[in-house]
């Protein structure tokens, strides 16, 4: 994300037009981030507004240690993370999720294979193992499965990983290591 002059002082009184010029400026950015983890466009608009009013709610508590890019991704990684484990009993599970021009893409029909029609052997394997993929993603923690996510799927590094988590970077490092331990076992388990 570009960098963004944030008049804080006037986001912090209410001042609505500050408050309105810094939730447009990080509502595609964190709406997308948000569906990455909810899958659902509404429940990460839903993440979005709270993020939002949190910010405003608790921006005295603001000590600028971190940028407030950081920040709000921070309350957004949190209540993406409250919302997966409130869901997590239902193990809603899908492979469409909403790329960033705001179309629906489904993850295992990306996967290149161009005489997949042709060869419906191929199709049913590849299928088999987005399943499979699934189903092991499904038993790592709701904390395991974001950090994994974030370093892999969004491509950050540890230490904003720690920094939007609110712990360190070697627990993020550790928390990838344990993921990624748990993939490997739950997929050779599934075979």
């Amino acid at each position: 994300m570009e960098p963004f002059d944030i008049d804080m002082a006037a986001f912090g009184k209410g001042d609505e037009r500050a408050f309105t010029k810094v939730f447009n400026h990080f509502f595609g950015s964190l709406v997308w981030f948000s569906r990455q983890f909810v899958k659902d466009e509404q429940d990460a608009q839903d993440i979005h507004q709270e993020a939002f009013l949190k910010a405003y709610r608790y921006l005295a508590n603001f000590r600028f240690e971190c940028s407030f890019y950081t920040w709000i991704y921070r309350i957004v990684t949190n209540l993406c993370l409250d919302h997966l484990r409130r869901r997590k009993s239902r193990r809603e599970e899908q492979s469409v999720v909403v790329d960033s021009s705001g179309g629906e893409m489904d993850l295992l029909s990306n996967i290149s294979d161009d005489r997949s029609m042709a060869n419906p052997e191929r199709e049913l394997e590849r299928k088999l193992l987005g399943e499979r993929i699934q189903e092991a993603l499904s038993h790592l923690t709701p904390r395991e499965r974001m950090v994994f996510e974030l370093k892999h799927y969004q491509g950050l590094r540890l230490r904003t990983i720690g920094e939007m988590l609110n712990t360190t970077e070697e627990t993020a490092k550790n928390t990838l290591f344990r993921a990624t331990r748990k993939l490997r076992a739950n997929l050779a388990a599934i075979r």
